[in-house]
């Protein structure tokens, strides 16, 4: 479970009912990552969110043990702010194991403002669908199949199928309005295509601040996707009415 949010958050307390809810359907977890920024406010999140020690001795007890090969990192960036947390669990050592896919998570802080006030429910909405068109949110991948969401009074969320998933979330409120944008993609896809997608997705929101996060299950995997789309978004740097973007990695 990626999550990318730096406000407030209780994603971990649905571990179990989604446990319990796969126990019921005869499914067996084999497999659990989680993921996250540096949040905004880390004072004021709820337990088990107000250290990652604590997270991590949540998702420790949460999770059944036949998840028996667990692994916990904080990874720093340049700027000490930042870092990214990563919990992975699985049912067999993965580490050697050669794999074709891979997930990018870009997290954008201080989105364009006139682009954040799109995000404020407005009477007659249609759940969602008219913050899709208006913030051109449907122009980063046209073909996908999107199901989208708005909340009350702000705020925004969609998930994009089409061969592979894409999820975007936001928070638009001033002074904390953040993206996170999620792809997972393969090593045999067209990368031009997904450079592009990421270009799509960077340009409709203009933040101030983004960070890329890569995950992958091999370093040939890892290598091709930083050489060839973390860097072509590095590019973007200038593009937002000639201010510097801090790119976080």
């Amino acid at each position: 479970m990626g999550h990318a949010s730096y406000l407030l958050t209780q994603l971990l307390k649905s571990i179990r009912p989604l446990l319990h809810h796969a126990h019921h359907l005869g499914l067996t977890l084999c497999s659990c990552r989680y993921t996250r920024g540096s949040f905004i406010f880390p004072k004021a999140q709820p337990f088990p969110h107000t250290t990652f020690k604590e997270e991590v001795i949540c998702l420790e007890e949460s999770l059944p043990t036949n998840l028996c090969c667990r692994k916990a990192s904080v990874m720093p960036s340049k700027t000490p702010s930042h870092s990214w947390h990563v919990f992975t669990a699985s049912d067999r050592d993965d580490t050697h194991v050669p794999g074709v896919l891979y997930t990018l998570e870009v997290c954008m802080t201080e989105i364009d403002r006139d682009l954040a006030r799109k995000f404020f429910q407005r009477p007659g909405d249609a759940a969602g669908k008219e913050m899709t068109q208006l913030t051109d949110i449907r122009d980063i991948n046209p073909d996908a199949l999107i199901c989208d969401f708005a909340f009350d009074p702000c705020g925004y969320s969609m998930n994009g199928i089409i061969d592979d998933d894409r999820t975007i979330h936001i928070t638009s409120e001033d002074g904390y309005s953040y993206v996170s944008f999620e792809c997972v993609g393969s090593i045999s896809d067209d990368h031009d295509d997904d450079v592009q997608i990421l270009k799509n997705a960077v340009q409709v929101f203009r933040p101030a601040t983004m960070s890329v996060s890569t995950t992958c299950t091999s370093r040939e995997v890892w290598t091709r996707v930083q050489v060839r789309d973390v860097d072509e978004l590095v590019e973007l740097s200038t593009m937002r009415g000639g201010q510097n973007w801090k790119i976080i990695r």
